[in-house]
């Protein structure tokens, strides 16, 4: 197995920076995404593990040897692309092994590995088949075999189930995962889905504009995000932030107070916070029936329906703030009031908009990828 560091990495094209010192370790035979949205410099990262971008500044290591300028077939890495990359004119079979002909290996044992990858990704009978005459999932499962195959230490995987609907895509997340089961390799799988991050993951790397956000494990991601924009980019409906101040032992939004919990007012009273981006996700909001003590009251502005639940939007001091709920406590242009879970807050410094920390009854600090 081979790590991956990426020590001060950058990447331009031109005046144009696409990756800006990247500072990364990939631990062998681990699942990592590299998640984020269009443009944030993902799949530029999958492609200079590749070999297919040069680096612009900085060191690529692997198994302890810089690569920089090491050929992409020496690298002993696979690719599997968005747009699976298949020959047209091959065969199922041809595309598969094509890359361990090239090799020269045995045709025997090109025979037991294209056995192999065929029973693992149900494509029997279909190995005489042309691309043109298969679905978008089945060519997916022909890109994905050519890679197992060749059993390389490192699978790299570029938003390889982008075009496939929403329930094959639930089956090759599957099938991805018990892919890396079966052989240990070191994945590095780049998506711009959340729920794909979190369902494939070891860990998330979290990239927005060519910088890492946050580096941790799918649970610390959405439970401790390190700063507000990881907190709003993991998540449906997305994390509220909210201007907050905190004074006389109360949370204020607006002319608005409830009193905090004694772990938190001792927390906020140490830090010596006051003015703050406090972060509550819509499902740890509660809509209040009767209850009108020690609660926040909003309008409700729409409601958003998601079949099994809803998204209740409310404005609050003129603020946007949306609660998972019953649209029967619920319509357009009522006065409702509600509960947070105080036990599920985030707070994020009004400056430099990172996490402050937690108080000690959590009993986990609040993560910060810099100080890997």
């Amino acid at each position: 197995m081979k790590e991956i560091v990426f020590e001060n990495v950058s990447k331009a094209y031109g005046k144009t920076t696409v990756i800006e010192h990247l500072n990364l370790t990939i631990r062998p035979g681990e699942r990592l995404i590299l998640l984020g949205a269009s443009g944030c410099g993902k799949s530029t990262t999958l492609r200079m593990i590749a070999g297919l971008e040069q680096i612009t500044a900085g060191n690529l290591y692997m198994n302890g040897q810089r690569i920089n300028d090491l050929a992409s077939g020496e690298r002993n890495v696979s690719m599997v692309f968005q747009n699976y990359a298949l020959y047209p004119h091959m065969t199922v079979a041809d595309n598969i092994v094509y890359g361990l002909k090239i090799q020269k290996l045995p045709k025997e044992e090109i025979g037991q590995r294209l056995q192999a990858a065929v029973d693992m990704l149900e494509l029997n009978g279909l190995e005489g088949r042309k691309p043109r005459d298969l679905s978008g999932g089945q060519r997916q499962r022909v890109a994905l075999a050519r890679a197992v195959v060749k059993r390389s230490d490192v699978l790299l995987l570029d938003e390889p189930l982008s075009n496939l609907d929403a329930q094959l895509r639930v089956h090759a997340r599957k099938e991805l995962v018990k892919i890396h089961q079966t052989y240990r390799q070191t994945f590095v799988y780049v998506t711009h889905d959340q729920v794909e991050a979190m369902t494939v993951g070891n860990r998330i790397a979290l990239l927005h504009e060519g910088q890492l956000q946050m580096l941790d494990t799918p649970a610390n991601v959405y439970n401790r995000p390190a700063n507000v924009f990881t907190a709003r980019f993991i998540g449906s409906p997305s994390t509220n932030i909210l201007a907050a101040h905190y004074a006389d032992r109360a949370l204020h939004i607006g002319r608005q107070a409830v009193r905090l919990p004694e772990f938190w007012s001792a927390f906020l009273g140490q830090k010596g916070c006051r003015d703050f981006y406090l972060g509550i996700r819509p499902e740890h909001i509660r809509l209040e029936r009767d209850r009108t003590d020690n609660v926040f009251s909003g309008t409700v502005k729409y409601i958003e329906e998601y079949g099994n639940r809803c998204g209740i939007y409310l404005d609050i001091e003129d603020n946007e703030l949306v609660a998972i709920g019953d649209k029967a406590d619920a319509w357009p242009g009522k006065r409702v009031s509600f509960a947070i879970d105080a036990a599920k807050l985030h707070v994020f410094d009004k400056q430099t908009k990172e996490n402050i920390g937690y108080p000690e009854v959590y009993n986990e600090p609040v993560y910060q990828y810099k100080s890997l």
